[in-house]
């Protein structure tokens, strides 16, 4: 074999892949700068961001698993210069977004009191309610904001939702800064700080990547002048089917990070402080493979296009190799820093929570150990899901998802995730399970499906 063939693309799968990376890293990093801010406040404070933001989890999840389905729309629309084709899937796909933010921000507002039946601390749940409200209402410009990235994508312009996103963050963390803690004569707000900060920072974002592509050569004529009512079912429809099956995908995956921080705060508030901070810092580094998931998706999505599968094929196993040499390198940065990567969101010299801090670190630094091996993992699998969203392959997907996350990953994550078997490490064995399950069944689809077209296509 000709490992040069699979290298030689790791130039151009980085050019596409990193302006994505860097973009949900920045959203990333802007939690994780919140959770370190939250943090100084108390573990209770920080338990109930990491509560709050479970629900949002799901939402978005759905909101972004629609948007999905424009990219690879306009990436094969793009590829082979149909105008009308890519016009129409971009203001289709906004209005279904906008539709999905709204149904979105109402469905979480009305499911607050669910906090009270899941025997969640209830110290937790009433700092909670109040940063739900307003994070939950951010929800309209991140799925529309969405709708334009998704687009962007597909057109292969991932700089310019990078740019959006890092303006956008920067003002995340200004104001947050100055509403959590009350500086330069802005009122204390604690969490809710937080929340508004989130909350003006994505509508900023959105405003700038539409006007950063009105006044782009190449995209300016497909999102102005959208008659934005005129709608074609067929279109829609079209959208909703390659959507549902993708913001489903996106939901098993997300709802058992989020089953995982529930079945924590049963453990208590020290457990699902913990949690919170492994989920952070492993969510930084999906948000890599999220990027590298995004070039697969384009790459495969502009090869169908072309009707060249041999190429396809090449060209995504170039993605899926690069996405595992960066998933080793994480994996062995984790491992090597368990103990003092959690340290950075307490405060050990706070006396009166030393106790409650230590605990927090303890948990969390086993916790990585687990995290430190689902790198590849995640990784592998989200890589081949995009793929398989390049080829417009959906459906079979999603069972593949259901069965890894909810048949294997869940039952593992609640039978070893009690306090009389291995507490929070035990839940994210479970969380393990699944990912690889996920990552062997959706790769083996791969396969199956590309070999399949080469066979047709050369009869």
């Amino acid at each position: 074999m000709n490992i040069s063939q699979y290298t030689s693309e790791f130039k151009y799968n980085w050019k596409l892949a990193a302006p994505v990376m860097l973009g949900m890293l920045g959203h990333t990093f802007v939690s994780f700068v919140d959770n370190i801010m939250v943090g100084q406040m108390g573990t209770a404070e920080l338990a109930a961001v990491s509560l709050g933001n479970s629900f949002m989890f799901i939402a978005m999840s759905i909101g972004i698993g629609f948007s999905t389905a424009i990219t690879p729309l306009i990436a094969e629309a793009d590829s082979s210069d149909q105008f009308d084709q890519a016009k129409s899937t971009f203001k289709h796909g906004l209005f279904l977004c906008t539709v999905l933010g709204i149904v979105l921000f109402l469905g979480i507002f009305f499911a607050k009191p669910l906090m009270y039946l899941m025997k969640q601390p209830e110290e937790v749940v009433e700092l909670a309610i109040p940063y739900l409200d307003l994070v939950a209402f951010s929800l309209i410009p991140l799925v529309v904001f969405q709708a334009l990235k998704q687009f962007s994508d597909g057109m292969s312009m991932t700089r310019y939702p990078m740019y959006a996103t890092l303006l956008a963050n920067i003002f995340n963390v200004i104001l947050n800064y100055l509403l959590i803690f009350g500086k330069f004569g802005f009122p204390e707000l604690g969490i809710v700080g937080a929340a508004y900060g989130t909350l003006l920072s994505r509508f900023i974002m959105l405003v700038y990547l539409w006007w950063l592509l009105a006044n782009k050569e190449h995209s300016r004529a497909l999102v102005t002048h959208i008659k934005f009512f005129v709608l074609d079912g067929l279109m829609l429809r079209k959208l909703i089917n390659q959507g549902a099956p993708s913001a489903m995908q996106m939901f098993f995956e997300v709802a058992i990070f989020t089953a995982a921080i529930w079945l924590s705060g049963l453990l208590g508030k020290n457990p699902q402080a913990a949690n919170q901070i492994a989920l952070n810092l492993s969510s930084m580094t999906f948000m890599v493979a999220m990027g590298m998931s995004v070039a697969s998706m384009v790459r495969v999505g502009n090869q169908k296009g072309l009707q060249n599968f041999n190429e396809l094929r090449r060209i995504a196993f170039s993605v899926f190799l690069l996405g595992f040499l960066l998933a080793i390198s994480f994996g062995i940065l984790f491992f090597l820093f368990h103990k003092s990567l959690p340290k950075i969101y307490v405060d050990l010299n706070d006396v009166k929570n030393y106790t409650d801090n230590l605990e927090v670190v303890q948990i969390a630094s086993q916790l990585l150990f687990a995290a430190a091996i689902f790198q590849i993992s995640d990784t592998i699998q989200v890589v081949v899901l995009g793929a398989l969203r390049g080829l417009q392959d959906v459906k079979i997907p999603t069972i593949i998802t259901f069965f890894s996350y909810w048949v294997i990953g869940f039952p593992v994550s609640y039978f070893f995730g009690k306090e009389e078997m291995y507490g929070s490490f035990g839940i994210w064995l479970g969380l393990l399970a699944g990912l690889s399950t996920a990552a062997i069944l959706l790769y083996l689809r791969f396969n199956y499906l590309t070999l399949k077209l080469i066979r047709e296509h050369h009869n």
